[in-house]
């Protein structure tokens, strides 16, 4: 527009009312920084305000069980991963990074809502044993329905396991799109039951891992021209073990047992697949300003015997390092350096983050217990000084066992006791370990410490009877503003 448009003489334009209240309201939209309003189908309805338009896309990738020594070829063996080793090369790695628990279903609920699983109601992981105590509660705001409030596309591939049933399908909680499973199914990697929209049937003639990459590419060529949210939950390495037979052969080769050898090939078809899908985002000119986000859901299953894990104590299950310690990337080429970060953050702290890097606000009247940490994406001398917590058991939550709370180097452990679901209060004494001078949690500075040992059991009786007042919280307390 000319800096001076009265020099510029135009008759006057006459409008009916009609049409005149119509471009009153496309103002008014225009103003309050909402797209314009197009007609139901429209073929241009893909376009968004310019604001909407530069909003980046979101991809989260989440594997199931893989341990941070997965990656790497840490080990000293040949590198399983050269895709995820790539991106990790293109991001900022975090090396002190958290799940929000030991296990698949309430760490997937923190990532989801930025608050801690207990709140969201979602505490075990037997969702046919335990519905109730599965699913996210229906006064819980997801990512998802926030981005899609934002004018985002949100699709779901993968693994679900926060919800069955009216109102707790992924399609109730934020999702445009789901293509994936629930979490406690019968599911294998050459035969499994899959769900489309809400419509579930068996497939047998692909292999998961490959089936949900490609969907996974499908969903981004689908919507590669307007802002979109992409969960990509990876089943692999979860049990059962099963790969294709020629590449199991070749890790068999190198040494390895069958369990792990399984487990490795596994996650090298993952891996191709993650490659895949980073290769078509940038076919199609979005990686610059694609967020690529990287994580594991807990640490290794112990039921699949010992693996190589950089001597991390403990394993899924456990609050220990090795239970929830997982791997982090963050890719953004349009705003970061790759780069190394030692602040710790967690799933909690992934919901706010996200939203803050999309500029999208949250009003919701669920406190989110998580904390952006994109000034430290920005700044590597940002701090990121928080207090985060953990527990796990079967069942309903006994917070006695198998708890944590970590704040700066310190960490107070609750001991794990048993996978068991008939628990008495554990009268084990809690541990305190340094882990900046101890990372692999092998000796107890308890003595040495008593004052600190003292003020982080505290802090966990008090976060501790919080998080159980609100998971009981009565069914009827209010939604989330929208």
């Amino acid at each position: 527009m000319d800096a001076n448009p009265s020099t510029i003489k135009k008759p006057p334009m006459k409008f009916s009312p009609f049409v005149a209240i119509v471009l009153i309201l496309v103002s008014l939209n225009e103003c309050l920084g909402q797209a314009p309003l197009v007609q139901e189908g429209d073929a241009n309805a893909h376009s968004e305000s310019d604001a909407t338009s530069r909003r980046p896309n979101v991809i989260v990738i989440l594997a199931d069980d893989l341990a941070v020594g997965d990656l790497a070829g840490g080990d000293g063996s040949p590198t399983r991963t050269p895709n995820l080793d790539r991106l990790a090369s293109e991001s900022i790695q975090f090396s002190q990074a958290y799940s929000g628990s030991c296990v698949c279903a309430p760490a997937r609920a923190a990532l989801l809502t930025g608050r801690y699983p207990h709140r969201t109601g979602v505490v075990t992981l037997n969702m046919n044993k335990y519905p109730k105590m599965t699913r996210l509660r229906r006064d819980e705001t997801t990512i998802a329905n926030v981005l899609k409030d934002a004018g985002y596309a949100t699709g779901l591939v993968g693994k679900w396991h926060t919800g069955r049933g009216d109102g707790f399908h992924p399609l109730d909680r934020g999702f445009d799109e789901f293509e994936g499973f629930f979490g406690s199914d019968n599911v294998g990697y050459f035969r499994y039951p899959f769900s489309e929209k809400r419509q579930i049937s068996n497939v047998d003639e692909s292999y998961l891992t490959d089936d949900l990459n490609r969907r996974a590419i499908e969903f981004v060529r689908r919507h590669r021209e307007h802002p979109f949210f992409l969960h990509l939950a990876h089943y692999a390495p979860h049990r059962p073990l099963e790969a294709p037979p020629e590449i199991i052969a070749r890790y068999r080769g190198q040494g390895f047992d069958e369990s792990t050898a399984t487990i490795y090939a596994m996650i090298e078809v993952m891996d191709r697949g993650i490659g895949e899908l980073l290769s078509e985002i940038d076919d199609l000119g979005l990686s610059d300003n694609t967020i690529v986000i990287f994580a594991s859901d807990n640490g290794p299953d112990p039921l699949t015997g010992e693996r190589f894990n950089r001597g991390l104590r403990g394993t899924k299950y456990q609050v220990n390092e090795g239970g929830i310690r997982v791997p982090l990337f963050v890719r953004w080429p349009k705003r970061f350096a790759p780069g190394h970060r030692d602040q710790m953050v967690t799933f909690v702290d992934l919901m706010p983050t996200i939203l803050d890097l999309c500029r999208v606000d949250l009003a919701t009247l669920n406190r989110l217990d998580g904390e952006s940490f994109a000034a430290v994406l920005e700044d590597a001398s940002v701090a990121h000084s928080t207090m985060r917590f953990w527990q796990w058991n079967r069942g309903s939550p006994n917070y006695t066992h198998n708890a944590a709370v970590r704040h700066e180097q310190f960490k107070l452990v609750r001991p794990y006791v048993t996978r068991g679901t008939k628990l008495k209060d554990s009268t084990e004494p809690s541990v305190l370990f340094d882990l900046r001078n101890d990372p692999t949690e092998s000796r107890d500075v308890s003595e040495q410490y008593p004052d600190v040992a003292e003020r982080m059991s505290r802090e966990l009786e008090q976060w501790s009877a919080s998080v159980e007042k609100d998971r009981v919280r009565p069914s009827e307390m209010p939604q989330s503003v929208r």
